[in-house]
């Protein structure tokens, strides 16, 4: 068992599996807790009873993005790249998914409130896509997921800008599904997925294959140009200023070299 697993719990509710995960105080991802999740969820694909999962987050924030600067993070060119081999596992899973969002969902953890299905915000989320803020270029996938969630158009402004973006443009957007008060996330979560579980299971599946038909293939496309894209990015000055600046809470100094 990895030390991801060990802050990763599984409950179910009737046909709902509700997967939380912990990695306080920000809930930062890992390679080992990306594992971990995609582990979780090939084994509900196999529970003939699971028809419906909410992926959720204790603490005050979904998930505060990759630590690019800590050892223990994923700071490697070879981490990032088994940190998206991971999530390509999750993204191929079979069973819906509705994560429930809370706090900041940041980088790669807007990454991974996308590999849902639905997402329920709390009306304290924020959604940000910050890579150019770091001197990066946009992961986890989110170069091909976040243009086809909410159009180019918008996807653009986030990933140029690094912007952030509250609950109540996010639904307008159609980034999120519903926005509740922060008392009544989980519950509103539960609910969605419920609805779903209470559907035919098979007509349920052949759809979301359906609607989901390339997606996987396309994932894995997007995630080896940004790995490519990152890999040039990262020994550059910029990308050094824009961690030190994250880190500072200020602006960054850029100088395009």
């Amino acid at each position: 068992m990895s030390k991801a697993a060990e802050q990763l719990t599984v409950e179910k509710h009737g046909h709902v599996a509700v997967l939380t995960f912990a990695r306080p105080p920000l809930n930062f991802i890992s390679v080992d807790l990306v594992r971990d999740i995609a582990d979780a969820l090939e084994r509900l694909d196999g529970d003939g009873d699971c028809r419906a999962v909410v992926l959720q987050a204790d603490g005050k924030v979904f998930c505060a993005g990759a630590e690019l600067d800590n050892p223990q993070g994923v700071s490697g060119m070879d981490a990032i790249l088994a940190l998206y081999g991971q999530a390509i596992r999750i993204f191929a899973t079979e069973t819906p998914i509705v994560a429930a969002v809370q706090g900041a969902a940041v980088g790669a953890g807007l990454g991974l409130a996308l590999v849902g299905d639905f997402r329920v915000a709390s009306a304290q989320a924020r959604f940000t896509a910050n890579f150019v803020k770091l001197g990066f270029h946009p992961g986890f996938g989110l170069t091909h997921t976040l243009p086809r969630l909410i159009g180019a158009q918008r996807a653009g402004l986030m990933m140029l800008t690094g912007r952030r973006i509250k609950p109540d443009e996010a639904l307008a957007w159609g980034l999120v599904d519903e926005v509740v008060p922060d008392s009544k996330l989980r519950a509103a979560a539960l609910r969605l997925a419920e609805e779903i579980a209470e559907a035919a299971p098979l007509g349920v599946a052949a759809t979301r294959k359906t609607l989901r038909a390339g997606l996987v293939e396309a994932v894995k496309e997007a995630m080896r140009h940004e790995h490519a894209q990152q890999a040039l990015l990262r020994d550059t000055e910029d990308f050094a200023e824009g961690v030190r600046s994250v880190a500072e809470r200020r602006a960054g100094k850029f100088v395009g070299r």
